[in-house]
């Protein structure tokens, strides 16, 4: 059985609406890297962030989709800087973008999500991360737990 994304020889049309919409939002800051091995298909770029109070605004960032995708959402890492954050980011790094609870209207959805969705989700988790690091509040509704 092949990947979700097909074969070099036959891309799948999922993938091709991925990169036409990768490129269209992002232009050439995101470049697919296609492993030759068993690893996963991924897109890496370098986004700057418009903040002054930050010491590095460049970051580069690596979404990677699942073999389950786009069932499963793909998953956002920053490579550089170090980010080690407290909060709303997995102990392997991977950062927490949605609240699976809030459904496919606001979370994932597979039918409409495409790796623009999980870039720009990256994009707003460091703008909000940095702002943590300032206010020590996270912007945004939070889930309560009681």
């Amino acid at each position: 059985m092949s990947a979700w994304w097909g074969t070099y020889q036959e891309v799948s049309p999922r993938l091709r609406l991925e990169v036409e919409a990768m490129k269209a939002s992002f232009g050439k800051t995101f470049r697919l890297n296609v492993p030759t091995n068993n690893q996963p298909l991924y897109w890496q770029g370098v986004v700057i962030l418009n903040m002054t109070t930050i010491p590095h605004p460049q970051h580069t960032l690596k979404v990677v989709y699942p073999a389950d995708y786009p069932y499963a959402p793909a998953e956002a890492y920053v490579l550089q800087p170090t980010i080690d954050s407290p909060i709303h980011q997995y102990k392997d790094g991977q950062l927490c973008l949605f609240n699976p609870k809030d459904g496919t209207d606001y979370g994932w959805n597979p039918s409409k999500g495409t790796a623009v969705t999980v870039a720009s989700w990256a994009i707003q988790w460091l703008y909000a991360y940095y702002t943590w690091r300032i206010t020590r509040e996270w912007p945004g509704e939070e889930e309560q737990i009681t």
